[in-house]
């Protein structure tokens, strides 16, 4: 993969997963996941995907997720709408918490925040109309991009588990934010992703429950 789009941008550099090649400095990087979802495809569980991102500098241009076992493959880039298999996708028009559904993953490795975390777990069993955990943060995201869940939050992420889903919500019309609101998402650890309606108010819940201002 790296070989072929190294061909398409000579001048880029790449982040990935797998330690292909890694640079945050040039001003052209692709941004990849060869396998988001690994846990998954090492059970046998059908949800994972390839996911690739092109950054200029600090903004995103392209976004691609191919979720393999649907065959779906979601895209988008600048100045374009966001697709799925050529169609058209919108993020949902649902107005309030109450009647979205909610995505999220668990960390792997860094349990330092699971406290405050599983506050807005439990908060989201109470008051929404339910919580998801498929174990694919990029397919997550792609999720909310075509209107199959309101919003999505994680931390301990990395910038090829967000980059191309990050960018595929917000042509979709969604917005997308680190914990406090801010724009540090792609490479901040931490995300949250929700359809144009619901994201000041659960934003506001995720602020609250991991006490942050």
């Amino acid at each position: 993969m790296v070989d072929g789009l190294r061909k398409v941008l000579p001048e880029s550099r790449f982040i990935t997963e797998e330690n292909t090649a890694s640079s945050t400095t040039e001003q052209f990087k692709w941004i990849i996941d060869p396998l988001d979802g690994t846990t998954n495809f090492v059970h046998g569980v059908p949800c994972y995907c390839v996911s690739v991102a092109l950054m200029d500098g600090e903004e995103l241009l392209i976004g691609i997720i191919h979720e393999v076992n649907l065959n779906e493959c979601f895209y988008s880039s600048k100045g374009d709408a966001a697709y799925v298999n050529g169609e058209v996708i919108h993020v949902s028009k649902r107005k309030t918490l109450s009647e979205s559904l909610i995505v999220t993953g668990f960390p792997y490795t860094n349990f330092s925040r699971m406290s405050e975390y599983m506050e807005i777990f439990d908060y989201c069993m109470r008051n929404t109309h339910g919580i998801r955990r498929p174990g694919s943060a990029a397919i997550d995201l792609a999720y909310v991009a075509c209107g199959r869940y309101e919003a999505f939050y994680e931390y301990g992420l990395n910038s090829w588990d967000v980059a191309a889903g990050a960018f595929i919500v917000q042509q979709a019309g969604g917005k997308v934010s680190d914990f406090t609101g801010k724009n540090e998402y792609v490479f901040g650890k931490e995300i949250i992703a929700t359809n144009d309606s619901v994201f000041e108010e659960f934003l506001g819940v995720v602020m609250e429950k991991m006490k942050v201002s």
